[in-house]
């Protein structure tokens, strides 16, 4: 669905143009989307007497993310982070195991399994996807990896089939790190339900959200049991309350992993709204990269390259700027026109903490390019089509042949 254009800004005026800037609200990058149910549901939840964690919300969402995720299980976390967390705990992360992950990614992806002694062994991103270039994996293998790490950038997914044949040949976990792609699919196949085991994000940027929250995918049931474990303080506590035992006690390490009510209560109310906020997010995405074509050609910028076997689920909409000039450039013109944009994540292996880990990293030269030269678009419901029609003619008003090399 492409939005159709009412507001021409480029038939203005200089005055009116000036006139429309001064008074025109200032669009975020990033606006949290709420439905009319959340407010209905927390309130139920407070009235109810029941807001930790483990209540009936919890339990409808988990639902919903299992019906989504067909035949693995979902468990509900605090985070992405957490999440990803207890997937280091269940693969028995220790001192020095080694895994391999994209340079180009969130520390949380590094800090889960650094907690826990793993060392992170960064392998530069493919130049059309982002996504780990897994034809650079095989070479960082050593006797101490442990497991490969897939972050599924902007929820277009990296190249699975490879990946989990690189894994198999050298008897390496896989873990989705699919923060980005909840709705997004690989060869038809669920993110999310390709590796061993994934981890989502609610954090308040994601398309479907509950301020902060997350959830652990566990795609072998082998890993059932002590999931809940891990997730309950190290307890046998859900045992206990199946009835399955007479007393619930400490069994193994854990943490306290399990969201709020509350959060659960919201979480629910946006995956029960979950058809109409995608909806919207595609024609947001599909809008920009039909009207800014011909003009990201002219000026030397790249859009997003999605894949034949991918399907996105309109998580962001980045361009590539052919220099960081250019981008500091773009941004500093969007920001006087009253329109947020934002960068992205800067290289792992070039990061202070990166370089302390290990020194000798091979640098991440495409990672390095992207932390310079990449720019995100306002994407989130809160943009009007009035909103999206002014962001799109003043984006075509910017020329990098202005911008000095």
């Amino acid at each position: 669905m492409v939005v159709q254009v009412e507001f021409n800004y480029n038939s203005l005026t200089p005055l009116e143009r000036a006139k429309v800037s001064d008074t025109k609200d200032i669009i975020p990058f990033s606006r949290a989307y709420s439905t009319n149910l959340e407010e209905e549901y927390i309130c139920t939840a407070l009235k109810s007497g029941k807001t930790s964690g483990n209540g009936p919300y919890l339990a409808r969402a988990e639902s919903l993310l299992n019906e989504i995720h067909k035949s693995s299980k979902v468990m509900l976390t605090t985070s992405g982070t957490h999440a990803l967390e207890m997937c280091a705990l269940l693969t028995e992360f220790g001192e020095n195991d080694e895994f391999i992950l994209p340079s180009f990614t969130f520390s949380s992806t590094a800090n889960a399994f650094l907690l826990f002694g793993g060392k992170p062994v960064f392998v530069d991103i493919r130049k059309d996807t982002l996504c780990i270039d897994e034809q650079l994996i095989e070479e960082t293998i050593t006797e101490r990896t442990k497991a490969i790490v897939a972050v599924h950038y902007a929820g277009v997914a990296c190249e699975m089939s490879t990946i989990n044949d690189i894994a198999k040949r050298h008897g390496l976990f896989v873990i989705e790190d699919n923060a980005h792609g909840l709705f997004a699919s690989y060869n038809g196949q669920t993110l999310g339900t390709i590796g061993d085991l994934s981890a989502l994000s609610f954090h308040d940027t994601k398309n479907i959200t509950c301020g902060e929250g997350g959830a652990l995918i566990l795609n072998n049931e082998t890993y059932y049991h002590r999931a809940e474990i891990l997730r309950e303080k190290g307890t046998n506590r859900n045992s206990f309350l199946r009835g399955e035992i007479d007393k619930y006690s400490w069994v193994d390490i854990g943490s306290s992993y399990i969201p709020s009510e509350i959060n659960a209560a919201y979480l629910l109310a946006q995956l029960e709204r979950r058809f109409e906020i995608q909806s919207r997010r595609h024609a947001i995405w599909s809008a920009y990269h039909v009207h800014l074509t011909d003009w990201a050609r002219s000026n030397d910028i790249r859009l997003p390259i999605v894949p034949p076997q991918c399907d996105h689920p309109a998580h962001m909409y980045y361009m590539i700027m052919p220099s960081q000039q250019a981008r500091e450039a773009f941004m500093a013109f969007m920001k006087e026109r009253r329109i947020q944009t934002a960068f992205h994540y800067q290289s792992l292996a070039s990061s202070k903490k990166g370089r302390a880990i290990n020194p000798s990293n091979k640098q991440c030269a495409v990672s390095d390019q992207m932390s310079d030269c990449l720019v995100r678009l306002p994407l989130h419901l809160h943009v009007s089509d009035d909103d999206l029609s002014y962001i799109i003619d003043c984006i075509l008003q910017f020329s990098t042949r202005n911008v000095c090399a």
